[in-house]
Parts: structure tokens; sequence; C-alpha cells
């Protein structure tokens, strides 16, 4: 992987070692607690998931692929040491399965059959992560502490050699521009929101994110 700080860019195409455009970026998996990066979550396009052959949106287009899998990497551009054989054969990152039934659902389910009408069983997401990987999205609350108070949402994040060094955030309020959030803020995250420790003159400090 290339040794310069590159910024994940959401959304970013990401391409096979043969060529092949698989699909972009969609979120990033990291360790719970060190905020290393674990693995890549990739939204296949229509063309390499089947989807435009197959007609239907069931079908799974998430996969996870290790961040040993990435040889290189741009703003604009993903580059997997996989071939587009090894990226199809991946297993998918989100499975589902028919929550148990309770009895509101045996209720639902006569008074659908009485009518005629279908009722649809609840299902459950699961992610293929481990109970101490966390997600990290755009768009994802960034929230200040425990007090309640939303600094923004984030942008995008800044790799250097597979490590994360900061986090952008789309600031709420008064800012007007992006701004990096180094590791040393970082509190804590959950699959809800990203939690940073910043007091009041940390915040009046501040400085625009503009890459070079």
């Amino acid at each position: 992987m290339s040794t310069h700080i590159e910024e994940f860019h959401f959304g970013a195409a990401v391409y096979t070692a043969d060529g092949k455009h698989i699909g972009s970026l969609r979120r990033l998996i990291v360790d719970g607690e060190s905020f290393d990066l674990h693995a890549l979550v990739v939204k296949e396009t229509r063309m390499f998931s089947g989807h435009h052959i197959a007609g239907t949106g069931l079908l799974e287009d998430d996969i996870a692929v290790p961040i040993a899998a990435v040889s290189s990497v741009t703003h604009e551009r993903v580059e997997l040491s996989l071939s587009a054989a090894e990226a199809r054969r991946t297993a998918p990152y989100l499975t589902y399965q028919y929550a148990p039934l309770c009895r509101g659902d045996l209720g639902r389910m006569a008074v659908a059959f009485a009518g005629q009408s279908a009722h649809m069983p609840r299902l459950i997401e699961q992610a293929d992560k481990r109970a101490d990987e966390l997600e990290l999205n755009p768009g994802e609350n960034v929230m200040l502490g425990r007090t309640g108070r939303k600094l923004g949402t984030v942008r995008d994040l800044v790799i250097d050699d597979g490590e994360l060094v900061g986090v952008v955030v789309h600031p709420e309020g008064f800012f007007k521009d992006d701004v990096l959030l180094q590791i040393r803020f970082l509190d804590r995250s959950d699959d809800l929101a990203l939690f940073v420790h910043l007091t009041d003159e940390d915040l009046r400090h501040l400085q625009p994110y503009h890459p070079e």
C-alpha cells in the first residue's frame, strides 16, 4: 500500500488488480479501541454484482475487503491486489435472517391472512465484522463527549500507511469549512455516532481543513 498520507474518500472508485471497476468505497471498518483500519466495505456496481441481469434488489451488493488487499489509494481511486474473480468470491458484508416470531407478529399475520394481504416478517441485519470492530460511515454524527452536543458529521478520513490519522468533519453551526480532528481527539465510537473529547477552547482553535 502507498506510504503517503492519503485521504480515503467515500465514494472513490474501487478497481481490482486486473483493472475491473467493481464498485465504490462505502464505509471503513476500524478497531473499536485503537481505531486501526481493518477493512473497506465496497458497494458493488450493478454490472459487477449481477443486479442488471437479475433485475432484483434483494441480492446483497456490499463486500468487505481486508486492508491488506489494498495495493494503492488516491482521493479518486482505490486499487486492490485481488482479481475480479477473487472479489466475486468474497463473502457479503451484510446478511439477513428472519427474526423469531413474537405474539404480536402472530396477530398481524392472522389479520393479514383474513384480509388477504401480505405480512412481511421482520428481518435482522448482521454485518460481517467482529464485536470489537466499528463502522465509520459518511454522514455519521460526531458528538462532543457526553454533552449531547453535535459537532457535525463525518465527511472523509485521512489514512497514513493503513493507520487512521484523523477524521474530516463537516461541522454544524458557526464553522463553514471542514475541519480535521486527529486521532488523539477521538474518544470512542459505536455504530450510531463517533464521540470526541474537545474543550470549548479547543473548538475555538479548530482550523479549516484544506488538503494539499
